[in-house]
């Protein structure tokens, strides 16, 4: 399992891209922990601190396609570093202004959202053009999964940190400078320098006018709508009974779960249409998610945690194949983009319906959010399947950049097979 890793990690350029991506994407990572611990410490409320992040959070919702346009039609370097520096200096205003006036913090968190740099999908769309083969642009996919979980476990554990060192306004300005040097070291790296998109059809709807991606984007919306309602649900539970660390617990489970799904999907090679790998795996993901409802104690519903994660690294980086393969010719960074995008607004969502699911049923109910999300994934993805069958490529992979890699397809190599 760990041979195919490595493999990639030793290509040349291909640790720098990674790490230097996760760090880029660290005051992202861990904007909405950072926001509510230095609002709670200003003596803002829950309800405040919860209302900045939402503003965020929605702010980078609408900036990640735009800037990923961007970045397609410009170049990386152009807009990758300044919109890094440009959300950083936002950040920076939100901790050195305080919410003695809340309309500038509102705005200081919004323009750090806004120009949030598409980082994530502009590092899958280099792979290809650094690892070359279709398989190992495949496990590069599930390596980026799996490194995510990473993040998101020991980024708020950094911020926690900083927190107790210094303040909530050091850990903001020391993260999100942290998160410049990230950028800055992807954007010096010859394959960001030199990577062109391929020339584009100007089209107002962009990587959107691709039927096939919008049936994706569907089903994810669906699928962060179920990891957000966990999120709140999980509290629940936590709060049920009595002990604020199983919430810790629930969490970690859910992460390692991902982890260990993760590392073995890009463990092997997958024969056959992704579109149809994809469907098998949301339901499975699913599947997963409907045993939370029965909320047993608390040894076996962080069992049933780490069961519900197994599937969800799986999902994600087999949803970057799809992704690619449906793409339109010059927008693979926007289409990149906006699956972050749909996925970080049904996570919102799911928060958003999971809150009142608990104050009418009680926790089950703000689990079966997560279940109901789940199964509503699957039937966009059955329903929708006709249209998913179509992929604007197909699947030969090309040394250079973008979609079609900017030359001839490898000999001897088709989706799923060794070459």
């Amino acid at each position: 399992m760990a041979a195919g890793y490595l493999d990639i990690l030793r290509t040349r350029h291909a640790a720098r891209l990674l790490t230097g991506t996760l760090v880029g994407r660290l005051p992202n990572g861990t904007a909405h922990i950072a926001i509510v611990l230095f609002t709670r410490a200003e003596g803002g409320s829950y309800t405040l601190a919860g209302a900045l992040a939402a503003a965020y959070g929605l702010a980078t919702a609408v900036g990640q396609p735009l800037l990923g346009r961007a970045v397609d039609l410009y170049g990386q370097p152009r807009v990758q570093l300044p919109a890094a520096v440009l959300s950083a200096l936002g950040m920076a205003a939100f901790a050195l202004l305080g919410l003695d006036r809340l309309l500038p913090a509102y705005a200081a968190v919004i323009v750090a959202g806004v120009f949030t740099p598409p980082l994530e999908g502009g590092l899958r769309a280099l792979w290809p053009t650094v690892l070359g083969r279709e398989d190992r642009v495949h496990r590069a996919y599930a390596m980026d999964a799996v490194a995510q979980e990473v993040m998101f476990t020991l980024g708020p554990l950094l911020v926690t940190v900083l927190v107790s060192l210094w303040s909530p306004a050091a850990a903001l300005l020391v993260i999100n400078a942290i998160g410049v040097l990230g950028a800055l070291s992807v954007v010096l790296s010859e394959p960001s320098r030199t990577w062109r998109s391929v020339p584009r059809e100007a089209h107002w709807l962009g990587a959107l006018r691709s039927p096939g991606l919008l049936a994706l984007l569907g089903a994810f919306f669906f699928v962060g709508l179920a990891l957000g309602s966990i999120t709140v649900a999980g509290v629940a539970y936590a709060d049920d009974h009595g002990r604020e660390s199983v919430y810790g617990w629930l969490m970690a489970a859910l992460g390692l779960g991902a982890l260990i799904g993760g590392a073995a999907y890009g463990a092997r090679q997958w024969a056959g249409a992704p579109e149809k790998r994809l469907r098998v795996i949301v339901g499975l993901l699913a599947l997963g998610y409907l045993p939370l409802t029965l909320t047993p104690g608390v040894p076996a519903m962080t069992a049933l945690a780490a069961l519900a994660g197994v599937f969800l690294a799986p999902a994600i980086a087999c949803s970057f194949i799809v992704v690619d393969r449906h793409a339109p010719r010059g927008t693979v960074t926007e289409a990149f983009s906006w699956l972050v995008t749909t996925f970080g607004v049904g996570a919102a969502a799911g928060t958003a319906v999971a809150g009142p699911a608990v104050e009418l049923g009680g926790t089950a109910w703000s689990f079966a959010v997560a279940g109901a999300g789940g199964v509503a994934a699957l039937l966009v993805l059955l329903a929708t399947g006709r249209v998913l069958a179509v992929p604007v490529r197909g699947p030969e992979v090309v040394a250079g950049s973008e979609n079609d890699r900017n030359g001839a397809a490898e000999p001897g190599f088709s989706s799923g097979h060794k070459a």
